[in-house]
């Protein structure tokens, strides 16, 4: 009877946290970016970048795939991301410098959410400035963003597999990332800035997943050179 009980309030205290956690990334500093406007960031110099790993090709992946999802891996991270109608194309990377101190000329995921192929929510951020998400945010002011409903997005993995998703969704002013840590599917959320450091309210593009095919390795591995942007 105890072990249920603790069980259960796992359960139901772990989502609460992810919530908690993004409120207060939306919040503090760690996900807000300089106006897309600005002009090119300042490149300082990032201390230290672990590539990520390369983790085998197709004879690792199981025996073949679930709900036209390939076999879901604990390991699997995404690497790149990319719509291509936009001039979308970055490397994703887990920032590892202290909050505050987002990175530029690549995307970002959050690991307390989920990965492509989990069936969960994968969550991706990125400075809202040129080479990087600006055209979200452009394209977000221009009639509620209609003209991204149905764009693809292409997402890499570490295990060299493609997922596409669709546009369904642009949410203006969001506050916090409530929907993407309580959905149940195999969806994506993209995010970026609206306004200068310290704003709150953020862009959401939320996508869902049409398929899943096997990548070359080049392809899931674009090479990553993170720079700390001057806030």
């Amino acid at each position: 009877m105890v072990h249920a009980i603790v069980a259960r309030l796992r359960s139901r205290l772990a989502p609460a946290l992810v919530v908690a956690l993004g409120i207060f990334l939306l919040g503090n500093g760690l996900v807000t970016y300089t106006r897309a406007t600005e002009p090119a960031p300042v490149a300082l110099t990032v201390p230290t970048h672990v590539p990520l790993p390369t983790i085998g090709g197709l004879e690792s992946l199981g025996p073949g795939t679930e709900g036209g999802l390939p076999t879901q891996r604990p390991d699997r991270v995404v690497t790149r991301v990319a719509v291509k109608r936009l001039g979308i194309d970055l490397p994703v990377v887990l920032q590892t410098l202290e909050p505050g101190l987002p990175w530029c000329d690549v995307a970002m995921y959050t690991p307390g959410l989920g990965q492509p192929g989990w069936g969960r929510a994968t969550y991706i951020y990125a400075h809202a400035r040129i080479g990087m998400f600006r055209p979200l945010l452009l394209q977000s002011r221009v009639e509620n963003g209609a003209a991204m409903i149905g764009m693809i997005v292409e997402v890499w993995t570490s295990d060299d597999w493609l997922f596409l998703y669709r546009i369904t969704e642009v949410r203006r002013h969001t506050l916090d990332m409530q929907d993407a840590v309580s959905t149940t599917t195999e969806r994506l959320w993209l995010q970026t800035s609206e306004g200068p450091n310290g704003t709150i309210p953020k862009l959401q593009v939320v996508a869902d997943f049409l398929s899943a095919q096997p990548a070359s390795e080049a392809d899931a591995h674009p090479q990553a050179k993170p720079r700390v942007c001057k806030i």
